[in-house]
Parts: structure tokens; C-alpha cells; sequence
């Protein structure tokens, strides 16, 4: 294991942190009945401050790495012209639950003895 000084965890954990904080204003923007894409861009911008604050660190696990590639593909998606407000909306939502989802993996454990349970005979 390697060991890292306190001010590179610091780092660390702040940039992990503006990163989750940046997923989460959007997921709740996104998940909003009243979505509105002026607003959302608006919401990005502003989170995009505050992300920009923390410095960038190297990211090791598939949750963080999505966190960081989930940004990327926000600024692509709203750069894009083509795709209308829905079409960006569903892109992004998904891609929130797919993060989401792999956060929360870690937390659902396996039953340990699945083949002593109950056998209907089916």
C-alpha cells in the first residue's frame, strides 16, 4: 500500500468530494419533473467553479474514474447542438444512475449461503 502525505490525501479527498458534489447537483437537477436546460447549464456552471477550486489527482478506482469521466460528458453533452433537451437529458440521467449504481455496489453484500436456503423444488 502506498503512502501518502496528509496534504496529498487532502487533495485527494477534496477533489473526490467537488467531484461527487458535481454529480449530485446534477442528478438532482436532471431527476427534476420541471427540467430545464438553461437552468441545468446554469447549475453546471456554477459546479464547475467549485470544481475547478479543487486540484486534479490521480484516480484509481472504476467509481472515482466515472465520477471524472461523468464531467467530461456533461460538458460534451452540452456542447453538442444536434441532440435536443430530452435526448440530453436521458444521456445524462442514465449515466448519473450507472454512477450511482456503482457506488452503492459495495454496499450489497452476497448471501453467504445461498444453497442451504429454501429449495421449493423448482
Amino acid at each position: 500500500m502506498k503512502s501518502f502525505s496528509v496534504t496529498e490525501k487532502d487533495a485527494r479527498v477534496k477533489y473526490i468530494r467537488a467531484l461527487e458534489r458535481f454529480l449530485g447537483s446534477c442528478a438532482n437537477a436532471l431527476k427534476n419533473e420541471s427540467f430545464d436546460l438553461k437552468l441545468f447549464e446554469k447549475r453546471v456552471e456554477k459546479s464547475l467553479k467549485t470544481l475547478r477550486k479543487a486540484e486534479p489527482v490521480r484516480l484509481d478506482s472504476t467509481y472515482t474514474n466515472a465520477l471524472h469521466n461523468y464531467v467530461e460528458l456533461v460538458l460534451r453533452t452540452l456542447n453538442n447542438e444536434e441532440d435536443d433537451a430530452e435526448s440530453k437529458r436521458k444521456v445524462l440521467l442514465k449515466e448519473v444512475n450507472l454512477i450511482e449504481k456503482e457506488r452503492n455496489r459495495s454496499s450489497y453484500k452476497k448471501d453467504k449461503h445461498k444453497e442451504q436456503g429454501f429449495n421449493d423444488g423448482y
